[in-house]
C-alpha cells in the first residue's frame, strides 16, 4: 500500500482541502487505507461504451457517435446526452457487474455509516442499486433532482408526421441519485460519536435535509469553466455535498471526478475532498476548473442553504479528521 492511497507516480494537483488524482479509481481504492473515507458523491460513466476513447473522441469533435448531440435552437446549444437506450442486454449486464465490483472495492475504504450518493438515470438505476446492495451497502432511498432535460418526449423516429400525438418516452423531468450507506457500527449515536457519520446534515435547526432538490440544467457560465458532458450545477452539488457529512467533518470522495465539480462544491462548503479521474483530458480541465467553480457565487433562489451561510460554515470548518494524502507537486 502506497501511503494512505496515493497512486505511485500518479499525476494530480491540490487546491485548498481538495486533492485530485489522475488514474484508475479501482487501483486507487486498492491502495487506500481502510476506514478512511467518510462519504462518496459521484456521477459515474454508466454507459461504458460512451466513455471509451473512441466515443469520447467523437464527442469532442462534435460528431456524436453513440452520444446524442441535441440541435441548437432558440439561441442555445444543448449539452450532449449519452444514448442509454443503445446499450445491449450484454452491455447492461456488464454495467451491473462493474458496479458490484466497484462497490466491493469501495466498501473497504469507507468508515461505518458513510453515505454513498450515486447519480443515476431511470433506465439503469435499478441495475446499480442491485449491484451496490449485493456488494454490502444498504440502500437508503433516493435523492431526486428536479430538472427538465432533453431526454425523452420525442415522437417516433422517421414517423413523426404519421404519429404527431405520440411520444416514445415521457420527457424526463427528474434525475435519481441513489442514496446508500455502509452499515453502522452500533446505534446511530454510537456511530456519530466514533466515526462522525451515520446521518445527514440538517438544512437548519428546524428543517431536515429533504430527498427532493429543485435544480436547473447547468448554466453556460459553469460549462465555460468546466467542459464535461455530465457537469452538474454548483447550486445543486453544494446542497448535496453539504448534507452527506452529518457533523460537517470528514473527507468526501468522488472516484469518477470528471472535471472536478464535486471537489469544487466540497471546497465551497469547507469539506476535505478527493477526486480520481481516468481521462487525462478531464483531469487537465479540473486543474483549472476546481478553483474557479469553488469561488463562483450562487444566486439561485431555490437553494435552501443560502450562500452567506455556506461561506460562514466553510470559514469555521475544521480540517479533515484524517490527514489527506501527501502533497503533490504543482
Amino acid at each position: 500500500m502506497v501511503g494512505a492511497g496515493a497512486l505511485e507516480g500518479a499525476a494530480g494537483f491540490n487546491f485548498g482541502r481538495a486533492q485530485f488524482y489522475e488514474g484508475d479509481c479501482l487501483e486507487w481504492l486498492s491502495q487506500r487505507a481502510a476506514n478512511s473515507i467518510h462519504a462518496v458523491v459521484t456521477d459515474p460513466p454508466y454507459g461504458l461504451v460512451e466513455y471509451t476513447k473512441k466515443e469520447q473522441a467523437k464527442l469532442r469533435s462534435g460528431k456524436g457517435g453513440v452520444w446524442r448531440i441535441p440541435p441548437s435552437f432558440d439561441g442555445h446549444t444543448r449539452s450532449p446526452l449519452p444514448r442509454f437506450t443503445t446499450l445491449t442486454k450484454d452491455e447492461l449486464a456488464e454495467v451491473e457487474r462493474f458496479f458490484e465490483f466497484w462497490a466491493r472495492a469501495l466498501v473497504r475504504v469507507l468508515v461505518p455509516g458513510a453515505n454513498v450518493v450515486i447519480a443515476s438515470n431511470p433506465l439503469v438505476s435499478y441495475l446499480v442499486a442491485n449491484a451496490v446492495v449485493r456488494a454490502g451497502l444498504e440502500r437508503r432511498g433516493e435523492i431526486v433532482r428536479l430538472v427538465m432535460t432533453l431526454r425523452g418526449g420525442d415522437r417516433p423516429k422517421n414517423a413523426h408526421e404519421e404519429f404527431p400525438d405520440v411520444s416514445v418516452m415521457p420527457r424526463s423531468m427528474w434525475e435519481p441519485w441513489l442514496a446508500c450507506r455502509k452499515p453502522l457500527e452500533g446505534r446511530v449515536q454510537d456511530n456519530l460519536r466514533k466515526w462522525k457519520t451515520g446521518g445527514w446534515r440538517r438544512v437548519s435547526d428546524d428543517k431536515p435535509f429533504g430527498d427532493v432538490i429543485r435544480s436547473h440544467p447547468t448554466r453556460a457560465a459553469e460549462r465555460a469553466l468546466a467542459h464535461h458532458p455530465s457537469l452538474k450545477p454548483q447550486a445543486f452539488l453544494r446542497q448535496l455535498v453539504r448534507a452527506v457529512l452529518p457533523l460537517g467533518e470528514g473527507v468526501v470522495l468522488d472516484p469518477f471526478a470528471g472535471s472536478g465539480s464535486m471537489l469544487a462544491a466540497a471546497e465551497a462548503v469547507g469539506y476535505g475532498s478527493i477526486g480520481v479521474e481516468l481521462d487525462p483530458g478531464y483531469a487537465q480541465v479540473a486543474r483549472v476548473a476546481v478553483p474557479q467553480l469553488a469561488a463562483m457565487p450562487i444566486t439561485d433562489s431555490r437553494v435552501e442553504v443560502a450562500e452567506p451561510t455556506i461561506r460562514r460554515e466553510a470559514a469555521r470548518a475544521r480540517p479533515p479528521q484524517l490527514p489527506l494524502l501527501p502533497r503533490l507537486p504543482k
